[in-house]
């Protein structure tokens, strides 16, 4: 039996003033991945695809672990997208065959008056073919249990999101102010440490 569940969560954040504007931080879509996840669980594909391995997730009798890539990456104006490219579900193979996870995202600086906010969304949407057992549950109940679990992800990493990203942008913007001279010598200006 297929069943759909999906869950949407947006963020708003209010950035406080560095020297650096975090427009400068937001393009390296890597540091925004190690923000929200755990780098223990992350294995980098390529510049812009990130693999990550979940908590496991208890849905109703079953745990399952997903592993998701992620496309991760960054316009010049510092608004950044993710987008889900790949779902593999360890350690349960009827249930990996039949699993389809759509992840779409967005981060994206604006101003109000001299500051500046972070605004995104998230939408993400799971499409899943049910064992046997499951058939005999009401759809509803299902789709309610499904639901809230992708909400409580969201929510998971809305939450990692407001406290460690920022976090990380005022480390980022104190390892690259160290010792920048007072005077205006642009030459002897650090060159900004692009990872």
């Amino acid at each position: 039996m297929a069943t759909k569940f999906t869950a949407s969560q947006s963020v708003e954040i209010a950035v406080p003033h560095q020297p650096i504007p975090i427009q400068h931080y937001l393009r390296q879509p890597q540091r925004l991945v190690n923000a929200l996840v755990d780098q223990k669980r992350i294995h980098q594909l390529s510049e812009e695809v990130f693999r990550l391995k979940m908590r496991p997730l208890a849905f109703m009798s079953l745990s399952i672990q997903p592993t998701v890539d992620m496309r991760v990456w960054a316009e010049s104006n510092g608004i950044i997208y993710l987008r889900s490219v790949g779902c593999e579900i360890l350690g349960f193979e009827y249930i990996n065959q039949r699993f389809s996870l759509n992840l779409r995202g967005h981060l994206s600086p604006y101003q109000i008056n001299m500051d500046t906010h972070l605004q995104g969304r998230a939408d993400l949407e799971v499409q899943v073919d049910l064992p046997p057992p499951f058939s005999l549950t009401p759809k509803p109940i299902l789709e309610a249990t499904g639901n809230g679990l992708l909400k409580s992800v969201l929510l998971t990493v809305k939450q990692r999101l407001m406290h460690q990203l920022l976090e990380d942008y005022r480390q980022w913007v104190i390892s690259q102010t160290q010792g920048q001279p007072l005077d205006n010598d642009v030459a002897n200006l650090p060159i900004l440490n692009i990872e």
